[in-house]
């Protein structure tokens, strides 16, 4: 397990506590500001920001990069003036040497030549291997990492907008709940797109989570300040905002592997920082229109903006620390780690939003919910140590 791996998992958690208060934060908004259109669009717009940054950071290494190749230069030149390669030390040959390199050099000619050229007959397979891996984990331009960023901008939109409806028709804990189900569409469009392989242990596990989901959806939930008058129109809202959740959890399964796919096996091949960068870029320009369609089919409420500068201040915060930090956080562990064990690790999202709605809504759990939300997490956990399992058990 290397250094990345480890660092990968802490910021696994550290993505996992902001993404919980965030998710609380923005249920807060909803109160004085239910938009989610707009909370998704400032979010994932901030993230241009990340383009000057690498733009800084790019000229700070050029620049490190040519004093350091200056002070070298500058090094052998002055071990050159000190006489270290005077040719007088070339005088100290003996003539008998002098006379004995000839023959030597012809009698072994031959033998050189035929070993050189058994040799490189080897090597051309290898060569040609090494080449191939060269051009696998070759970098990408600039150009390609827009490109990337252009192509996956929707798909992250999307995610990022569905997560916001759920939450703003469902509680924490069920959102959470629902959009921790993404590890079972990552597997599966990680095995469709080859990233990922599929075996009995992660097939059981699909079916844990999956019943996990039911139990979830159809178990009790309710705070001490709701009234019995409105647990209907809760109720209706409810699956509303599930179903949001559960759509996320698929866009979401599916950026995680594309994201992979496109920046190799340890992340060698993408800036994570353009990459997002460029999608906070094409959501800026590009996706600002979708609030229209959106209020005709009665998805998205009337727009309007915040109208006081606390909620506006908050709206920014939680922009910049649930969305710009947190999700580059999140792309670096999915790079760092592998798709499955980035989002398996979210599950742990699970246990942490439930003790939050206790403890700040007062929110109630109903036995079937709490018994669906085990389900769910343990059928993560079978699937993260499904290669083992599948070892062990000879599958």
């Amino acid at each position: 397990m290397g250094w990345r791996y480890k660092a990968g998992l802490f910021l696994i958690a550290t993505v996992v506590f902001i993404w919980v208060t965030s998710a609380e934060v923005t249920q807060k908004i909803f109160a004085d500001y239910k938009q989610p259109f707009a909370l998704t669009y400032l979010g994932a717009s901030l993230m241009v920001i990340y383009l000057p940054i690498a733009a800084i950071k790019e000229w700070i290494y050029h620049a490190i990069k040519r004093c350091s190749s200056k002070r070298r230069n500058a090094e052998s030149i002055d071990k050159s003036s000190t006489g270290v390669d005077s040719p007088l030390k070339y005088e100290m040959v003996p003539k008998s040497l002098e006379l004995e390199l000839p023959s030597t050099l012809t009698k072994k000619d031959s033998e050189l030549d035929l070993s050189a050229q058994e040799e490189g007959n080897a090597l051309l397979p290898r060569q040609r291997e090494d080449l191939d891996m060269m051009g696998q984990n070759k970098e990408l331009t600039d150009w390609e990492i827009a490109r990337f960023g252009f192509y996956l901008a929707p798909v992250w939109f999307v995610t990022e907008y569905l997560s916001n409806a759920a939450l703003a028709r469902t509680s924490v804990a069920s959102t959470t709940v629902l959009s921790s189900t993404s590890g079972l569409f990552t597997l599966f469009f990680g095995v469709l797109l080859k990233q990922d392989s599929i075996s009995v242990a992660k097939v059981v596990a699909v079916f844990v989570s999956m019943a996990g989901v039911v139990m979830t959806t159809l178990g009790k939930t309710w705070a001490t300040d709701e009234s019995q008058a409105s647990a209907a129109g809760n109720t209706k809202r409810s699956l509303v905002g599930d179903l949001f959740g559960l759509l996320s959890a698929v866009t979401y399964g599916l950026f995680t592997v594309l994201l992979k796919k496109f920046s190799g096996a340890e992340g060698e091949k993408i800036d994570v920082q353009k990459f997002f960068g460029y999608i906070g870029l094409f959501t800026l320009v590009a996706l600002w229109w979708l609030v229209w369609p959106l209020t005709a089919l009665g998805i998205e409420p009337k727009f309007s903006i915040p109208h006081s500068a606390k909620v506006d201040e908050v709206v920014l915060a939680n922009g910049l620390i649930g969305s710009v930090l947190s999700d580059y956080f999140w792309a670096l562990s999915v790079v760092w780690t592998t798709p499955l064990v980035a989002t398996l690790g979210m599950s742990l999202t699970i246990p942490l939003a439930m003790i939050a709605d206790m403890v700040i809504h007062g929110r109630h759990f109903s036995a079937v919910y709490i018994l669906g939300s085990i389900q769910v997490f343990a059928g993560f956990v079978i699937a993260n140590v499904s290669d083992s399992c599948s070892r062990k058990m000879g599958l």
